[in-house]
């Protein structure tokens, strides 16, 4: 009999640790977004917009830029990195990081992983920064503590 009690006793913990488990928050995972939904990456666009409605960005979600190479009917895009607000705002591209060339957009797109909780200047610097001052291919995202996603 007291061994039928202990059996019993740890089917009841066994089945409470269980129930418990279910109840915790599941693991935090990154997201994937495509820059521009179903737009991609492209002339034209209001990627500002588009940032307020896909946020709040964190730590280690992934930005896909999507884009097609250039030719006969395609404009050239490409992803550079702003080094800070002043060189985002005017689209000034001397000192800019291309991160993705005019051909890494195509197929399944460039993929930009937010490591680091700072901001990020995304602008095309194709036609000399003109994708950029007209045709508001820029946007800016700052993600937030991936500890932050379940709040």
């Amino acid at each position: 009999m007291a061994g039928m009690a202990r059996s019993s006793a740890a089917v009841v913990a066994a089945a409470a640790v269980v129930a418990l488990l279910s109840l915790a928050p599941a693991a935090s995972t990154a997201e994937r977004f495509v820059v521009g939904d179903a737009a991609r990456w492209t002339w034209g666009y209001n990627y500002t917009d588009w940032v307020i409605k896909k946020g709040p960005f964190f730590q280690n979600d992934t930005l896909v830029f999507m884009y097609d190479p250039p030719n006969a009917t395609v404009h050239a895009h490409s992803v550079y990195m702003m080094r800070n607000l002043a060189d985002y705002q005017s689209c000034n591209l001397k000192a800019a990081k291309l991160v993705a060339g005019v051909t890494q957009g195509a197929g399944s797109g460039f993929e930009f992983v937010l490591t680091k909780r700072k901001k990020h200047y995304f602008v095309c610097g194709e036609r000399g920064g003109i994708h950029c001052t007209m045709g508001q291919m820029k946007f800016i995202v700052k993600p937030k503590s991936s500890a932050c996603r379940d709040d």
